[in-house]
């Protein structure tokens, strides 16, 4: 089977990134060639733990990256050394033997997908948000739900588009959409809520909804990202 490169872009992660890397371990087999984090300029103690855990854990990588996850995941992808990249939110949770999951499904011919997605929240409209990811149409997609993708063809589509440092998961999926390449593997990763808490859990999926509406009426990446700055920046 391939190896995989799981590549985690960091900002500011310190509170999530330790539990994703011990549930990265307990959940992979021999098949993960090496975990890099590419941080964007971390003011918390994010880089100062990846640093304490890769003294134990000769997979893990950390990279230094301008801020931007375009910029960081395309970074990551630059020095990743598998055939198989695997694109991993540091709030996101993948399944037992993902690993063994997505190679069988490259081993199969399909080239890219991601895993069905619910969050760590009771609330209905977040578990009616979950349960429409485990349909093949392209609506039901977004960057939480992870991303894999063969190196080939990840880079025969020039990477994440560096000019949305917002809708840049979007704008890839798109791609693969347009190429036919892309499965939905049947097991549920689990992502934090966090956000939609933070700001609101209707007000977030509005502002959300109203960047893809802008976004098809033919916004530019300038004007979904001063959008997304005034209403919706941490």
């Amino acid at each position: 089977m391939s190896n995989i490169s799981i590549i985690i872009p960091t900002l500011n992660e310190a509170q999530n990134i330790e539990h994703l890397l011990n549930a990265l371990a307990q959940r992979s087999s021999s098949l993960i060639k090496e975990i890099i984090i590419v941080d964007g300029g971390s003011t918390d103690q994010t880089v100062a733990i990846v640093n304490r855990l890769s003294k134990t854990n000769s997979k893990l990588k950390l990279v230094a990256s301008n801020k931007g996850r375009p910029i960081q995941l395309n970074k990551g992808a630059s020095v990743a050394t598998s055939d198989i990249l695997y694109f991993l939110h540091a709030d996101s949770i993948p399944p037992q033997n993902f690993d063994r999951l997505i190679a069988n499904q490259v081993s199969k011919g399909h080239e890219a997908g991601c895993f069905k997605m619910k969050f760590d929240s009771p609330h209905l409209w977040l578990k009616f948000l979950g349960w429409l990811t485990q349909f093949s149409w392209r609506a039901g997609r977004g960057g939480d739900q992870s991303q894999f993708i063969t190196k080939p063809l990840f880079q025969s589509i020039g990477g994440y588009d560096e000019r949305y440092l917002i809708y840049e998961d979007n704008i890839l999926i798109n791609q693969l959409y347009k190429r036919k390449q892309f499965v939905v593997i049947p097991k549920w990763l689990v992502t934090s809520s966090r956000r939609f808490y933070s700001v609101g859990i209707l007000k977030l999926q509005l502002h959300f909804w109203a960047i893809y509406f802008k976004k098809w009426m033919g916004a530019s990446p300038e004007e979904l990202h001063l959008y997304h700055r005034k209403y919706l920046s941490r």
